[in-house]
């Protein structure tokens, strides 16, 4: 149930898409009211989501660390793995960030038999670099449509991810790439019993969200053409503020703008939102200091003690009677 109210809620998004535009002519809300809505909620999101994360105290070094942390001379202190400098948190977020070092290190238990076995990751940590990676070549590619001149960093990295000249229009690496990614994504939600068994619809529905996207996508490049002079000019048109509605654009476009625009309103309330988040974690972007620098909880408040002698003086006649022993008569 939990695939496939996630799948139905993605397919009822294609169809009311379809419906709005093809049936009831409602160009103007699919096309602009929409996208303009949809990201502002993203923004207002974002800036709701951080604000919280920043409003919340961190007194304490809390990193979560491995490998030497530094302390004496001539002990070899683990600069990336404890970093206790901000260079170090920074190439450590690097690495953290841009090639998902953690992941790639995670390793799985499970019973084999009567005896405890401990294996590699390694195929979840390809599967989400592919992704992510892919996802974001695409997403730079899409610039395209909205800056005039297009710069030559876009220009260049769509020329790398078409090198292979495969087909007319010219065949994208990452089209292929963001597809195999979130299939291997989703399958393994599916397949292996202990992740099935934790996973939510929440999990389920960002995956084939995002599947819906990369094949709405795909299908109006490939298949289903659609006027790209018309596409630009209508991207253009709303990121200056003066949108207006092309006759030349096909139902496929609106269908895939609307996921999109799903996917925006959806991402700062969801668990996608780890993208900003790994930034604002204290346990990765804090330096392991803690012997350098003593950590000093600023809102501990004064605690009001109550002393033996003090106890003593309001009980003193009670506990004479029933003969406990008295510090003083």
């Amino acid at each position: 149930m939990k695939i496939w109210s996630s799948l139905l809620a993605v397919v009822a998004l294609v169809l009311i898409a379809w419906l709005g535009v093809d049936v009831f002519q409602l160009t103007t809300l699919f096309g602009i009211a929409l996208p303009y809505a949809a990201f502002g909620l993203l923004l207002v999101g974002i800036i709701i989501r951080v604000v919280r994360w920043g409003k919340s105290p961190v007194p304490f070094s809390i990193p979560t660390t491995c490998g030497q942390q530094r302390s004496l001379p001539w002990i070899k202190q683990n600069r990336i793995e404890n970093p206790s400098t901000t260079w170090g948190v920074i190439g450590r977020m690097a690495l953290e960030i841009l090639f998902f070092r953690s992941l790639f290190r995670n390793t799985k238990t499970e019973k084999r038999g009567e005896r405890l076995a401990f294996g590699s990751s390694q195929w979840l940590w390809l599967g989400a670099l592919v992704f992510h990676w892919s996802m974001l070549i695409i997403v730079i590619r899409h610039l395209r449509y909205v800056m005039e001149p297009v710069p030559v960093v876009v220009r260049g990295i769509e020329a790398l991810d078409g090198f292979l000249q495969i087909g007319v229009p010219v065949l994208y690496l990452t089209d292929l790439f963001i597809v195999a990614g979130l299939t291997y994504l989703f399958l393994r939600r599916v397949a292996i019993p202990q992740v099935r068994y934790i996973s939510q619809a929440v999990d389920y529905f960002p995956l084939l969200l995002l599947l819906g996207i990369a094949g709405s996508g795909i299908l109006m490049r490939y298949w289903f053409r659609v006027d790209i002079l018309s596409v630009k000019e209508f991207a253009m048109n709303l990121v200056a503020f003066t949108p207006q509605i092309s006759s030349e654009i096909g139902t496929i476009f609106y269908i895939h703008l609307l996921l999109v625009c799903s996917l925006a309103v959806y991402f700062p309330w969801s668990k996608l939102m780890h993208a900003g988040g790994i930034f604002m974690s204290p346990t990765r972007n804090l330096a392991n200091n803690s012997r350098m620098i003593r950590h000093i909880n600023p809102w501990n408040y004064q605690v009001k003690t109550h002393s033996y002698a003090e106890y003593e003086d309001e009980f003193r006649e009670k506990m004479r009677k029933v003969g406990l022993p008295l510090e003083k008569e």
